[in-house]
């Protein structure tokens, strides 16, 4: 059965072609084919046939080329090619899309990689891109770009290494070369090692490698799990071409790898690995046998296996910033072993469970590795014909060119998906850019604003309307916590910003969100931003015209509700640390998907529980984000490092008066007359009161001691020629 829905990231990260491949039906990826031959080549691909005929390969589009989306995690999709080149079916198998999680179903993402079927790579790239779906789903740029770059270029890099179709199907020339650039030797700390894929990982929990051998054939290996902890390290291993000048300087200081150029012959390859954990990578059958059972490696149809001979034990990794291995070894690939350092290539990890007196289980995973382009020089022939580049649209009313959808797939080879991103929606980041720094404005002179109640009550209505349209029903840029779970689950394994990098509006938001934290709290975003909260204040002001009741929740109450949207964040987040796939429905709590994103379009429960949300909100303003929101907590958790308190307060509030704390939208000031933060949402609707001299008994006051010392000390002189008010005419002048 095809596993629509988002997996477990950690838990399916030994997961390959072969295993997808066992749980999908050949037809939905290659009809008309019957069965298919073992995974094999480079890039790994597995020969379908009809009967005994050959009529093409199916493939997995994250073994061939980078599919990651903004989750950072693969969007891996079973395609299937025929010898002609013609792509004949494809079906998503994995993904952890935020914005398909809170908004896109899984069908219409089906349905646009449908789209693909029957794209012909046998043509020349130009031709082929002419295939290409143009209908990007609304609200999923980013994942839906991801899916159809990674499907094209996959695509064409196995027709080309199977020699499907035509020759001018492919994007590289045959004669192409690639050689290791030697000159390009930067020492590197661990950590932009890793950023960069010169240092590759794989992370096995126990929960993990439980999960894994449960779904083998094997019913005895499920009966024999791994004791302790579900959250401990099976194994944590890292793998890097220790023999290219970069990365070999880097991992083991200068004179570690002069060593290492010392002994080994000239164009030989050294590995590095490194392990931690419970299972050992090396295992004692070297020992015994002086053969490495547990690691393999794979190139194409080359395997390569290691003997104590090929291997030298290190004691650390010279990296600045590397952490400290129990296991830390250099396996040099044996003389006479074909290996192509600039090639893809696969790091098989055999892991093995005892489950009998005599008789042992095993699984493997496996590590997949490319040399990061910048330690590989590209030579062309003289005669390589230059890569076509689609000329720009002319626009039918200007004729000025114009940035379309499909030149982000037909882009200049090599440039990142992102940036042709950021092309394409470049009208939308200005946009928003303005709407940010009004914003901004309205927050530095929050006090000029205030003293003009009509004005600042008509700005903030249209801010929230602008909100609610343009960024939330428009541009699909609603914020949630599942953003946050993403960008929590990238920091504590393959952090790069080129994942956020690639839905602009999401990542300009977050940006901004991330400084007004410093500056004014959560209130910024939930105030102002927030597209399901300005919907939720518009309606209250609806409600209120029409007189509908409104509910005030006694404070003791209220204190005791606001505190669950915390624990909501708490149980999210805590799962999203051992079951990813479960935190994401649990995140459904936030009814943005349905209101926002699908505009009601959805499942009936769901509409109801968003209906009923808003219908609370009628008679308690603002009722998801005071006592449900998961976001708003999330957001309030880090406000509290804010450098400034902007709002200000009188003496008096509190103590008598209780104004503000009445007024208070979302009760977030206590009746002893401070402001909770956390609850606040800079609406300023108490500083309007702070300035107004009929409302605020502090600035009555005052107005009214202005008016009696105005009455003592009199009235200023009328003008020449005029009479002032209520006065007598002068006396006649005696004259004499």
């Amino acid at each position: 059965m095809l596993l629509l829905g988002p997996l477990s990231a950690r838990a399916q990260s030994g997961i390959h072609l072969g295993d997808f491949l066992k749980q999908t039906q050949l037809s939905d990826v290659f009809p008309g084919a019957d069965k298919v031959g073992p995974v094999e080549g480079n890039p790994p691909a597995a020969a379908a046939y009809r009967g005994d005929q050959a009529v093409g390969f199916v493939y997995l589009n994250s073994d061939v080329v980078s599919s990651t989306g903004y989750s950072g995690k693969p969007i891996r999709i079973l395609v299937g090619i025929n010898i002609n080149g013609r792509i004949v079916g494809a079906k998503l198998v994995e993904h952890h899309e935020p914005i398909v999680l809170i908004g896109i179903p899984a069908a219409k993402l089906t349905a646009f990689i449908h789209g693909y079927v029957g794209l012909d790579i046998g043509k020349s790239p130009e031709t082929a891109l002419n295939g290409l779906p143009v209908d990007i789903i609304s609200g999923a740029t980013v994942t839906t770009m991801v899916i159809g770059d990674s499907i094209t270029r996959s695509a064409i890099l196995v027709a080309q290494s199977r020699g499907l179709g035509t020759p001018q199907a492919m994007l590289a020339p045959a004669a192409t070369v690639k050689r290791l650039d030697t000159a390009n030797v930067p020492v590197e700390a661990w950590r932009a090692l890793l950023g960069d894929g010169s240092v590759r990982r794989l992370l096995l929990t126990i929960a993990d490698v439980n999960a894994a051998f449960a779904k083998s054939a094997n019913p005895l290996a499920a009966q024999h799990p791994e004791e302790g902890p579900d959250s401990d390290d099976f194994i944590d291993l890292y793998v890097a071409e220790a023999s290219v000048p970069g990365i070999g300087r880097s991992l083991l200081g200068e004179a570690g790898f002069q060593r290492l150029k010392d002994r080994i012959q000239p164009g030989q390859q050294t590995i590095l690995i490194a392990g931690s954990g419970r299972y050992s990578f090396k295992g004692s059958g070297y020992v015994r046998g002086g053969i490495f059972d547990r690691i393999q490696l794979v190139q194409g149809d080359n395997i390569i296996r290691f003997h104590d001979r090929d291997h030298q034990r290190i004691g650390d990794i010279a990296a600045d910033g590397a952490p400290g291995f129990p296991e830390i070894g250099l396996f040099t690939i044996p003389p006479g072993e074909k290996f192509d350092p600039t090639a893809p290539w696969r790091l098989i990890l055999l892991a093995q469970r005892e489950i009998g007196a005599r008789d042992k289980a095993f699984l493997t995973f496996d590590v997949t590795y490319t040399l990061p382009s910048k330690y590989v020089i590209v030579e062309k022939p003289a005669a390589a014909l230059p890569s076509p580049v689609p000329a720009a649209v002319a626009n039918t009313e200007t004729g000025a060119p114009t940035l379309t959808w499909r030149m982000m797939f037909s882009a200049v080879p090599g440039e990142p998906l992102w940036i042709r991103i950021w092309q394409v929606k470049i009208g939308q980041v200005l946009v928003l850019s303005v709407a940010l720094l009004a914003l901004t404005a309205i927050f530095f002179f929050q006090d000029i604003l205030v003293r003009r109640p009509v004005l600042y009550h008509r700005l903030r209505l249209a801010f929230l309307t602008f909100t609610l349209l343009w960024i939330g029903w428009y541009a699909d840029a609603q914020l949630s916590v599942v953003n946050i779970l993403a960008f929590a689950n990238a920091l504590r394994t393959d952090f790069r910003w080129d994942y956020f990098l690639m839905d602009p509006l999401i990542f300009i938001l977050w940006f901004s969100v991330a400084a007004a934290l410093l500056f004014w709290g959560r209130g910024a975003y939930c105030g102002w931003l927030c597209p399901f909260g300005a919907l939720q204040e518009l309606l209250s002001a609806v409600a209120k015209r029409l007189r509908i009741p409104q509910l005030t929740v006694p404070f003791g109450i209220h204190q005791r509700l606001w505190p669950i949207k915390y624990i909501i964040f708490l149980i999210i987040f805590g799962l999203s640390l051992y079951y990813l796939s479960l935190s994401e429905e649990v995140a459904e709590v936030e009814p943005f998907k349905t209101v926002i994103i699908l505009h009601f379009m959805r499942e009936w429960p769901f509409v109801l529980y968003a209906v009923v949300l808003l219908s609370a909100g009628l008679f308690v303003e603002r009722f998801f984000c005071r006592y449900l929101c998961p976001l708003g907590a999330a957001l309030a958790i880090p406000a509290k490092l804010r450098m400034f308190d902007w709002l200000r307060r009188y003496r008096e509030c509190g103590s008598p008066c209780q104004r503000c704390a009445n007024e208070c939208p979302v009760q977030a000031i206590h009746p002893e007359g401070h402001i909770n933060p956390n609850e606040c949402i800079q609406c300023l609707h108490c500083q309007e009161l702070y300035h107004d001299d009929h409302r605020c008994p502090v600035m009555i006051q005052r107005r009214l001691k202005s008016e009696r010392r105005t009455a003592v000390i009199g009235s200023p002189p009328p003008p020449a020629g005029k009479v002032a008010p209520n006065s007598k005419p002068p006396l006649p002048v005696p004259t004499r």
